[in-house]
């Protein structure tokens, strides 16, 4: 290696990997800084929030969620190989070494600087029959094109979803798409544990609606498999739920392995821990960003583990600057999500009550039903929201909302309330847009608001 070039590299070619190689990039030409990406898959750059929306047939083809090529990547002058994982970190001799996965070769590759993006893992339990023909994960388009190939000779219509998180609900909306009678099996007490349980309530009252079948505080002990070997059923203790298929959607959790064996620091939810800069706790010329990372909850002050493409993409940006020698934070997050299941928009930044409890705030919440247009202008649909305000101060915490057209990127309104620290107070004047076509005259959100102003005078 020239004295005078430096050699980044990069271990993940999705989302936070390839957007700080292509941030570096755009910052050092390849006459000063050699970037060289480690990726095991087949695909760069896509989108795993958009496999759903695939499976589902709401977006036709594979190469619709891919948004740079590893060919384009190459164009940038990024040395991307593809199909070679990483196996281990040296980071005494700044070194990694890596495996051909269809030669079988393997070989070390030293570095100035390292980026680890090595995202999550789906959580996969370790049940009987779990990996029987006709069980599937959805976290990369590998494993959506695999499903997909699995509806295709697939006979039978009953599918089960088991989880009933963002993916679960975003799964069992893509199987009701593609005419299958669904059950979503959930060990918690309502869909949706990203918000509180009477919000939860409301999403399970319309998947029922919808058709979909619902069996909450229920575990899976086993997949039940035929004559064949390919799944027949999903058992809890009290009953089986047929199916021709099973969905895993019970979540993820960061891919630190690689970390943990080199010994950099992890967090209690075994994410890496980074600096303002995404740089590796203690490690000067490490960072990390994406999925295997914890971020600071700018609201509780905790640091916690959120996959979200958005973050991804914006820690790669915030890395690349850094190791292509400018300079960029990420300050943290409040939390922000929004999903659907069918025409079902659901919501949530900040805390909820659990989370604000734990962080050891006292705090006053209100709901409120609205409706997305005036009430007189058709088409307008109920939504509702729920918001925390901290006791005695009015600084707001979090908001949920579940409703239909409308309702679900409302919560940005809060998202911004929660970043700037405002009171609910505060958010009561703030100046949003008005028309009959997209809001009452009194926003939701603000409706909301006042009756939080309210509660904290009276509390």
């Amino acid at each position: 290696m020239s004295s005078t070039r430096e050699r980044l590299v990069v271990i993940g070619g999705d989302a936070a990997g390839m957007s700080a190689a292509s941030q570096a990039r755009r910052l050092r030409g390849p006459d000063e800084l050699e970037i060289v990406a480690f990726e095991r898959g087949h695909f760069t750059s896509y989108s795993a929030c958009g496999i759903p929306y695939w499976v589902g047939g709401d977006v036709e083809q594979r190469d619709d969620l891919v948004a740079r090529t590893p060919e384009q990547h190459r164009e940038r002058d990024i040395d991307l190989r593809m199909r070679t994982e990483v196996r281990r970190i040296d980071v005494a001799n700044s070194r990694v070494l890596a495996r051909d996965l269809e030669g079988g070769e393997e070989s070390w590759t030293s570095y100035d600087k390292l980026v680890i993006a090595t995202g999550a893992r789906p959580v996969r339990p370790a049940l009987p029959g779990i990996d029987a023909p006709g069980v599937h994960g959805v976290q990369t388009l590998d494993d959506g094109q695999a499903l997909l190939d699995t509806l295709a000779r697939t006979e039978g219509r009953r599918a089960v979803v088991i989880g009933a998180g963002y993916i679960g609900v975003e799964m069992a909306e893509a199987m009701v798409n593609r005419g299958y009678e669904v059950t979503v099996v959930n060990r918690g007490k309502e869909p949706m544990a990203t918000l509180d349980p009477d919000m939860g309530r409301l999403v399970h009252e319309a998947m029922t609606g919808m058709g979909i079948t619902m069996v909450n505080d229920a575990e899976v002990t086993k997949i039940l498999t035929g004559d064949d070997g390919r799944v027949r059923a999903v058992a809890t203790e009290d009953a089986e739920y047929p199916a021709d298929v099973v969905v895993l959607g019970i979540g993820v959790r960061p891919e630190t392995a690689l970390a943990r064996e080199a010994g950099l620091p992890l967090g209690e939810h075994g994410g890496l821990l980074t600096d303002l800069a995404m740089r590796v706790r203690g490690h000067e010329n490490i960072w990390a960003g994406g999925d295997c990372v914890e971020v600071l909850d700018l609201v509780s002050g905790a640091h916690r583990h959120i996959a979200l493409g958005t973050h991804a993409n914006k820690h790669g940006q915030v890395i690349g600057s850094n190791a292509g020698g400018g300079y960029a934070t990420f300050p943290g997050v409040v939390g922000t999500a929004v999903s659907k299941v069918c025409d079902l928009e659901i919501a949530r930044t900040g805390l909820r009550e659990k989370e604000a409890r734990a962080a050891g705030l006292q705090f006053v919440a209100v709901t409120i039903e609205s409706t997305s247009r005036a009430g007189y202008y058709p088409g307008a649909a109920l939504m509702t929201v729920k918001m925390l305000a901290e006791r005695r101060t009015g600084r707001l915490l979090g908001v949920q909302i579940v409703g239909r057209e409308g309702a679900g990127k409302r919560v940005d309104v809060a998202a911004v309330a929660l970043t700037a620290g405002m009171t609910v107070e505060q958010m009561t004047a703030l100046d949003l847009g008005y028309a009959p076509p997209f809001s009452p005259v009194w926003d939701p959100v603000l409706v909301a608001a006042r009756k939080a102003v309210a509660a904290v005078r009276a509390g």
